[in-house]
Parts: C-alpha cells; structure tokens; sequence
C-alpha cells in the first residue's frame, strides 16, 4: 500500500474512533479543506472543523473504501451516519473526497456531496423541495461557518 493511501486509511480510521487529533495530524500545516457546508477553510480552520464535529458527534458511525493515492494525489469514498442536531432527523450521507500531499501529509482536502440530498434529509420535504435553491444551501453554510468561528473562538484557537 502507497504511503499516501496509508495516511487517508489513517484519517478516516481515527475519523471512525472519534480521534479528531490524529485527524488534524494528518493535515499539513496549509491544509485547504473544501465541501458544499462549509465552502472553503484554511490551516488552523480546516483542523477546527473536525475537533468541532467529533465533539458534537453522537451516534456518528463512519465507513470509507476504495482508497486510491499515488506521490501527488489521492481518492476515497466515505459515509457518515449521525443525527442532525438541529432536526434529530436521520443522515445518510455519501462523500467521495480527494485529496494532494505535501510532506507526507494532506495538503488539499476536497468533499463532494449532494446538497440538495443533504438537505432533504436533514429538513425533510422542505429540503428536497427547497434544496435546489441556492439561498437555502448559502444560508446552511453561513450558519456552519459562524458555528466553526463561535467554537474557535470558545476553544481560543
């Protein structure tokens, strides 16, 4: 198994037991994270978001597959079930992340995912109906990203 693909197996492994640490000791010190919830966050952010989301994990399982890394780049497909706090409705969440190493570590992190799926299961009919809005999917992103800087700024980071 490439070195690369070893550091994704890790990630996601300490993703599955609630080890945001190890998570952000994967990423290199310039890390850009990006997904449809929280647009793009860089360095210090990108590590913050998942120490915020493992603390507030309740019933979050995690599985990934089919890993793929060379010296450069690097795929992976991965779920998340959990809860979605503000509704308590069930999340099913499908994700095919990439990624490009510098120093043995992950430089660039990159979630895709269907929002407008997201949305529907996290707010039920009014978010499939809604979910092709682009309003809608901004307002989600707003709130997690002032969740992200409330949490960085209680935990002074």
């Amino acid at each position: 198994m490439h070195a690369n693909e070893q550091l994704i197996q890790k990630f996601y492994t300490a993703f599955q037991n609630k080890d945001a640490q190890t998570m952000v000791g994967c990423y290199h010190p310039d890390i850009e994270f990006q997904d449809p919830a929280f647009g793009q966050l860089k360095g210090k952010e990108a590590g913050a978001m998942w120490l915020m989301l493992v603390e507030k994990s309740q019933n979050l399982t995690i599985r990934f597959s089919n890993i793929k890394a060379d010296d450069t780049k690097g795929s992976a497909d991965w779920e998340a079930d959990y809860n979605f706090s503000k509704t308590g409705r069930t999340i099913q969440n499908k994700i095919h992340a990439n990624f490009t190493f510098k120093d043995g570590r992950i430089l660039v992190h990159k979630d895709q995912f269907s929002m407008w799926k997201w949305l529907g299961m996290a707010m039920g009919p009014v978010g499939y109906f809604l979910g092709w809005w682009p309003a809608l999917g901004n307002k989600v992103k707003k709130e997690a990203v002032t969740g992200l800087q409330l949490y960085m700024k209680r935990k002074r980071m």
